[in-house]
């Protein structure tokens, strides 16, 4: 069997002595390299101005070799903030009235990716398998086939794959689409996001199904399939447990003084649904009348992509309704709303996860949500939290115990966490239980092992 090689827009490379400090998804994929052998490359996040980049940096540990690469100025400008994450993203989430499509940028994501493919395909031996993650890389096995490689490549999307009337809005979808049909497995979070994927397909004739999970496209043949990605249940279950002893937590638990918490937590962003997301959490208030001065909603929002205009505009827009709010129904000893724009550590989120008698999980839009898979395993069995949760998020069609929401109806998301708190302790177990079993099964490492197995006996796809 060959060494695997990944590759992702970013690589968390571990610090000196230690293990990666990024979550489940590194975890795992770190674990199949040592298993066995291989390369993790991607972007180094440093730029060289516009002088052509330096050689690929190498770090090695272990079995595993850490291969990096500095981008120029211009590269960052139109690979990634460009027409990654301001015309990919956007459609991908279904806002299309945020998509600034820039021929310049697209030209600059396709000729990146194909950077990322000459520099890594001298490292790439006959067998090795190569995993390529998420929206940034998607035209990167057609670049290594373009270059002669024959090797079992495979692709994984981590956010929503749109249907085709939104998806066609993209000036350059059939570039986009046909990339894809290099692969020789794509997989999807749920297998909505692989019916809007056929959907394409079949929808301007590009191609259709062939039968078991396959598809025959722009001449070639290659498998689909639906992989919901996991977290490390038990060890995060454990770690939420050991955690409540961390002075932070402490005194996060004696600061809401028997006070019910309400949590959420997300990265700054508009597919979040976090302005609704307050609207409901006041609407609860102001309907529930009993519940004022009884209540803590803990939203914690690290800062995202504040080189891009919208997030910035977003962080003034969430920081002001969040004041608002709290001007508006206030008390001189109650604060209804706590709002944190940094980051916090991931220990301290286990156990603050513990605390929360409700996790407030509503984004517009999401391919999965790991937030609501961690909100989840952190729970006490004796005495567990509700998880209100998007049906628009890919961890809704797992986690079909939460109380499911339209996070765009915010008197219906207000009544969700009136009845999350209020919910005897007998069917929050129940519902608990259910969920907790689910994603013990079906955790990061499984998604990790399934996603190879499939892929090395996808058959070698023809021209």
């Amino acid at each position: 069997m060959g060494r695997l090689v990944i590759v992702s827009n970013r690589v968390p490379v571990p610090e000196k002595g230690g293990a990666a400090g990024a979550g489940g998804l590194a975890v795992a994929l770190k674990a199949a390299l040592e298993d066995r052998g291989g390369i993790w490359m991607g972007w180094s996040g440093k730029t060289s101005g516009e002088d052509e980049p330096q050689p690929l940096s190498h770090q090695q540990q272990g079995n595993i070799t850490y291969a990096l690469t500095d981008l120029t100025d211009t590269d960052v400008e139109e690979y990634y903030r460009g027409f990654a994450n301001r015309v990919l993203w956007p459609i991908c989430h279904y806002r299309l009235d945020l998509a600034e499509y820039g021929r310049k940028e697209m030209a600059g994501y396709f000729r990146v990716n194909r950077f990322f493919a000459h520099r890594l395909a001298p490292l790439i031996k006959p067998d090795d398998v190569v995993w390529v993650h998420d929206y940034h890389l998607i035209p990167l096995a057609a670049e290594l086939r373009a270059m002669g490689l024959k090797n079992r490549i495979g692709f994984f999307l981590h956010i929503p794959w749109p249907p085709a009337d939104v998806l066609f809005t993209m000036p350059v979808h059939e570039e986009i689409v046909r990339s894809l049909s290099y692969y020789d497995l794509v997989g999807f979070q749920t297998d909505h996001d692989l019916e809007n994927f056929a959907g394409c397909l079949r929808r301007e004739g590009i191609g259709y199904e062939v039968g078991q999970g396959r598809f025959s496209a722009y001449g070639r043949i290659f498998k689909g399939g639906t992989y919901a990605i996991g977290i490390e249940t038990a060890a995060f279950a454990n770690f939420a447990k050991k955690a409540s002893a961390n002075k932070t937590v402490r005194r996060a638990r004696e600061s809401l003084q028997d006070r019910s918490l309400i949590i959420g937590v997300d990265r700054l962003d508009y597919s979040k649904g976090i302005t609704q997301r307050i609207d409901a959490f006041e609407r609860f208030v102001l309907a529930n009348p009993a519940h004022q001065g009884h209540v803590t909603y803990l939203q914690i929002t690290p800062k995202s992509r504040s080189e891009v205009p919208e997030y910035e505009a977003m962080q003034s827009m969430v920081a002001e309704q969040a004041g608002r709010v709290n001007g508006a129904l206030g008390t001189v000893d109650w604060v209804p709303i706590r709002y944190v724009n940094r980051s916090v550590g991931r220990h301290i989120l286990a156990g603050l996860y513990r605390l929360g008698k409700v996790g407030l999980v509503t984004p517009l839009r999401d391919g999965m949500n790991l937030v609501a898979k961690e909100y989840v395993a952190a729970q006490d069995p004796e005495d567990p939290g509700v998880l209100v949760l998007s049906r628009f998020a890919g961890a809704a069609r797992e986690l079909k115990q939460a109380l499911l929401v339209n996070p765009y109806d915010i008197e219906g998301t207000a009544n969700a966490i009136a009845r999350a708190l209020s919910m005897p302790l007998e069917e929050r177990q129940e519902r608990w239980k259910t969920m907790i079993d689910q994603l013990l099964e079906h955790d990061v490492s499984s998604w990790c092992r399934v996603f190879l197995e499939d892929l090395t006996a996808s058959p070698v796809q023809t021209c």
